[in-house]
């Protein structure tokens, strides 16, 4: 999600970047991220980190990337052989981009929700639950503890889901759901990675 003035809405070309795709059936594909304010891609450090704790839980999973921003975690589980995967972004053209990228992958299980991710998801899901989760917002805002709550309370989880939370590393704890039980955490730097698993 972005907050920004009309200034800002037009991305700065000459600082456009690139995430790569680690693992799997797009190893070593890179794709076009664009300059937005708020975007701040997973590292490649991390993104070893998360896949590594998600190893025996990514091929088939029904992905929700909350705050897609360069879609990096998404298209990773993709590249993975997860089932599908559904990327909500409000910048629109940071969506644009998500767009072009699942076009230039030839994805046909991927789908984009130029959207508020917090009003997203509060509603009911349509479609789908969903069993892998990303919450990765950009920092202090209060936005990962808002998203946790709205998962829960309209049932956007499947059975034994699994959710994966990154935050900055000097945020006050979340308060998450009784029912989410924590399996792995680890601080790197600013971050703190957290996954866990609805019971």
């Amino acid at each position: 999600m972005r907050n920004k003035s009309p200034q800002k809405q037009m991305s700065n070309k000459a600082n456009d970047g690139v995430i790569r795709i680690i693992s799997g059936q797009f190893r070593g594909r890179k794709l076009p991220v664009k300059d937005v304010q708020g975007l701040r891609p997973t590292t490649d450090r991390i993104k070893e980190t998360v896949f590594n704790w998600l190893m025996q839980d990514t091929r088939d999973a029904k992905v929700l990337d909350c705050f897609a921003g360069s879609g990096g975690l998404g298209f990773e589980a993709l590249s993975r052989f997860a089932h599908s995967a559904c990327f909500l972004e409000m910048d629109k053209l940071a969506a644009s981009q998500l767009k072009a990228n699942i076009d230039t992958l030839k994805l046909t299980n991927a789908e984009v929700v130029c959207t508020d991710s917090l009003l997203h998801l509060s509603k009911n899901p349509q479609q789908q639950q969903y069993n892998l989760v990303f919450i990765d917002p950009p920092f202090r805002q209060g936005l990962a503890q808002q998203c946790c709550d709205l998962l829960t309370e309209n049932a956007w989880l499947d059975k034994n889901a699994l959710i994966y939370v990154e935050v900055e590393s000097d945020l006050q704890p979340l308060q998450t759901p009784s029912n989410w039980l924590l399996l792995k955490e680890k601080a790197a730097g600013q971050v703190l990675s957290r996954l866990y698993e609805l019971q």
